[in-house]
């Protein structure tokens, strides 16, 4: 590899390091740039040097060339990456599917190669670094199928189980076996010193043990238990232990004095951290979905802090070495890639120290900036190191013998390492700077009231959109100091009175010292919405009431985003009933009174038609005739209207008492999705409290759809926010006269189609039935993602496959907009696995409840 120097070595790693740096400057306008980013360095940067610095190991140490069709490899190498790089953001999984098989062809046949290079050879020292090498291409090859799978779209727990499996195998595996291997014998020649006669010895006792913790990281994210991928994650930390050991003695004869040591030395360092705090997740975490948002950070920390790291500072002495030429030509590249070691060093380290501590939101922003801004300068090294090299090596062979430049200072020197240091503390002051609140700068008040001299202090911890606990019993006097932990998944804080947490990242723990409490309060969230969304937290003095942390201002319940660990309850099944061949359709709908979960961890005691809200949906034709026996089971008067048939109200839409009945007989004359409801008044509290349903009369000649789902909007008015079925009650008639609905939902339940999603496929037609059962609130249904080809809305065609009223062709819709008691349907394709939210697009009542999940797969 030294007689010629290939395009395909170094220019496809250049353009990979500058998407890499331009993924990070435009990733607040870019798709999944943690993936892209993250890949972009491991997939693409390091996963092509692995295949280029193995190869050239693997003939250094065999003393056998390499085969030919190294520059066809990584070809292909590249050429897959970028189907992957380009399939997964897009959600096209034959994409992926054909990049990652190129990917582990260009692998496979690399390690074919080192096989026969293997087989070859004559007995030497250190052909257990090319058995590092072949075990690490046999993990990518797992890796590579586990991340295939893994873009196939799958839900939790099984996505969080293979986005570990994966991780693990290529981050441990691929990356980590190859470089346990390698550094071997380059450790100790970076560090210009001896080897220990026992590294050797160490790294072949240390790769059983890391194959042990590879399998059981990636297994035991399969087989299910998260603490076995634990327990994979500490034995391949004793194995790297075991092999550091042949490591230490070059380190303590000579200490790293140049960029490349030292940031290979930094690398360890994050390898080690990154997977302590990844088996820390898997610990911790409550479930696999928990895992899926938390890992983000230790992968996050093994990219940028391991990956980057050993990357460039292997590099940094390869390069100039490998180019040859001589001691004087060496030096000359080596200067380059020395340029302001210490300030880079530093930089880069304290830079992601501020991004992944529980800093402010700004100090993450400054510190992310230094660290991308120091990793970054390695680019024009890159360039200027290679061009130094080849200038000098031109200069010997022509006999010039120009004076070389003093050396670079040493990487510990103390100017640079100060300058770096300055500018950490620059980056943190200026995020401080930039939001002093979210920095936790505003003091607590001086207490007025005597202190007890007694400290009540309290764990809290944020769960979605809750304090748990939510409350915390103090007496007059005392002072409060709450430790705060965020096991939730955005950024929130906590302020009681004049004192104020920092703004806290997910995993984040601080301390809130609330000072000396004289009288009852309601602590928050401050983050713009989160209050609103129930974000309070009481703090209640003696025998003193709490303030409510559901009531609005006038004293009406207010329902909320649910917390993560509330239970999800029942859902109704949204699928609409298929359609029967009767002509006559009978039913027995009995007035009920059934105590109902209405929004997760929320009861209510609700008046149904047969024990359910929305009542049985019906089901007909045009001509077909229903016959409805109304039976009174309840306490009260009760009633019911279908909007489906035309008759005098009179006698069929009567009130009638507890313990009697009527037969409501009519027949369909016209299409539509028709409410049904009890109109005893007042009819606010009625309906509010469940009676109403649906009656689908088809059009003549609809076509048919892959799946058809019947959503039915309504509101909910609470008179307590009840957590168990013993304590609920019924409706607050004043609430719903007023119109001040503490939940919004779709089929009875607020948020319940978030945890029991709706499901399609790609290429299904899906077509939504809405009605919008009211009593008060108008609906907009839109699904995020979507568009609407055809839109039905009370009784006729606003589109219908993409033509208007006009016939003319390639219109569309965004929503489907219901007042109350109107009714419609749309239809969509789904052309891409994902997870599509429908919602109410009235916002306020999104949030209340009318939010639910399409899964595509």
């Amino acid at each position: 590899m030294r007689g010629r120097r290939s395009p395909w070595r170094d220019w496809p790693l250049l353009g990979w390091l500058v998407a890499a740096v331009a993924v990070a400057l435009g990733h607040r306008w870019l798709a999944d740039a943690s993936w892209l980013l993250l890949h972009l360095v491991l997939l693409g940067a390091l996963t092509h040097s692995i295949v280029v610095w193995s190869a050239h190991f693997a003939q250094t140490l065999l003393r056998q060339p390499v085969p030919g069709g190294q520059d066809a490899r990584l070809a292909l190498l590249t050429a897959g990456s970028v189907l992957v790089l380009v399939g997964v953001p897009t959600t096209w999984w034959p994409l992926v599917v054909a990049g990652g098989t190129v990917v582990a062809g260009a692998v496979g046949w690399h390690g074919l190669v080192l096989v026969r290079m293997l087989r070859r050879a004559l007995p030497a020292r250190f052909r257990v670094t090319v058995r590092y090498y072949l075990a690490a291409a046999g993990c990518l090859l797992v890796g590579i199928a586990f991340g295939v799978t893994l873009a196939w779209g799958w839900d939790d727990p099984w996505h969080g189980r293979f986005l570990v499996a994966h991780a693990l195998t290529n981050v441990l595996g691929w990356v980590g076996l190859t470089l346990t291997g390698t550094l071997l014998t380059l450790w100790p020649t970076m560090l210009r010193t001896r080897m220990d006669a026992a590294a050797e010895s160490w790294t072949r006792r240390a790769l059983p043990v890391l194959l042990a913790g590879v399998a059981l990281s990636a297994g035991g994210a399969l087989a299910g238990p998260s603490w076995l991928s634990a327990v994979g994650i500490a034995t391949y930390l004793c194995g790297l232990a075991l092999w550091g050991r042949g490591l230490w003695q070059p380190l303590r004869a000579k200490p790293p004095t140049e960029f490349a040591s030292a940031s290979v030395a930094a690398s360890l360092v994050w390898l080690c951290a990154g997977l302590a705090w990844a088996g820390w997740v898997l610990v911790t975490a409550p479930d696999w979905a928990a895992v899926r948002e938390q890992f983000l950070w230790p992968a996050a920390a093994l990219g940028a802090g391991f990956a980057v790291q050993v990357l460039t500072g292997a590099l940094s002495y390869l390069l100039p070495s490998v180019l040859g030429g001589g001691p004087r030509v060496v030096r000359a590249g080596q200067r380059w890639f020395d340029a302001g070691a210490g300030f880079r060093l530093v930089a880069i380290n304290g830079g992601l120290l501020l991004w992944l501590a529980p800093t402010p939101g700004w100090v993450k922003v400054t510190g992310s900036v230094l660290a991308l801004g120091a990793a970054a300068a390695f680019l024009p090294i890159l360039v200027g190191g290679i061009r130094a090299s080849v200038a000098a090596r031109r200069a010997v062979a022509d006999g010039v013998d120009a004076p070389e430049p003093p050396p670079r200072p040493p990487v510990g020197a103390a100017g640079p390492v100060i300058a770096g240091l300055t500018a950490v503390v620059t980056a943190a002051v200026v995020g401080v700077g930039l939001d002093p609140q979210a920095a936790g700068a505003a003091p607590s008040p001086a207490p007025s009231t005597a202190a007890t001299g007694t400290v009540v202090r309290v764990q809290v911890e944020i769960r979605g959109m809750r304090y748990h606990p939510g409350s915390v019993s103090v007496r007059v006097g005392d002072r409060l100091v709450v430790e705060l932990t965020n096991a939730g998944d955005t950024t929130h804080d906590l302020v009681i009175g004049a004192a104020r947490t920092p703004r806290i990242a997910p995993g984040a723990t601080v301390e809130l010292d609330a000072g000396v409490i004289s009288a009852s309060t309601q602590g928050y969230c401050s983050v713009v919405g989160h209050r609103q969304l129930g974000m309070t937290f009481e703090v209640v003095v003696g025998d003193a009431p709490a303030p409510s942390s559901s009531a609005g201002h006038d004293g009406h319940v207010m329902g909320g985003m649910p917390s993560a660990d509330v239970p999800a309850p029942a859902v109704l099944d949204p699928a609409l009933p298929p359609l029967g061949s009767e002509r006559v359709h009978r039913l027995t709908l009995t007035a009920q009174e059934s105590t109902l979960a209405v929004a997760p961890g929320v009861w209510q005691k609700r008046w149904t038609f047969n024990g359910r809200a929305p009542g049985p949906t019906l089901h007909g034709r045009i001509g077909d005739v229903f016959e409805i026996t109304l039976v009174n089971g309840a306490t009260i008067g009760h009633s019911i209207d279908f909007h489906a048939g035309a008759l005098a109200p009179d006698r069929p839409m009567r009130t009638i008492e507890p313990g009697e009945s009527l037969v409501y007989r009519f027949t369909a004359t016209r299409a539509g999705i028709w409410m049904y409801h009890c109109s005893t008044m007042p009819m606010t509290a009625h309906i509010g409290a469940g009676m109403f349903g649906a009656v689908v009369i088809e059009p003549d000649g609809l076509p048919p759809v892959d799946r058809s789902y019947l959503l039915v909007q309504s509101e909910t008015y609470l008179e307590t926010a009840a957590a168990d079925p013993s304590s609920a009650t019924e409706v607050d008639a004043t609430a719903a006269l007023s119109g001040q609905a503490s939940y919004v939902a779709f089929n009875g339940v607020a948020f319940g189609y978030d945890a029991h999603p709706l499901t399609a496929e790609v290429g299904d037609r899906v077509r939504f039935w809405v009605l919008d059962a009211g009593p008060n609130r108008p609906g907009s249904f839109h699904v995020v993602g979507a568009q609407f080809d055809t839109v039905y809305a009370e009784g006729g065609y606003l589109l219908r496959r993409g033509r208007d009223a006009f016939g003319t062709r390639g219109g569309g819709s965004q929503a489907l907009a219901l007042q109350p008691a109107q009714g419609g349907f749309v239809e969509t394709v789904f052309g891409e696995a994902g997870r599509y939210p429908l919602v109410t697009h009235a916002m306020a009542d999104a949030e209340h409840g009318a939010h639910g999940v399409v899964v595509v797969r």
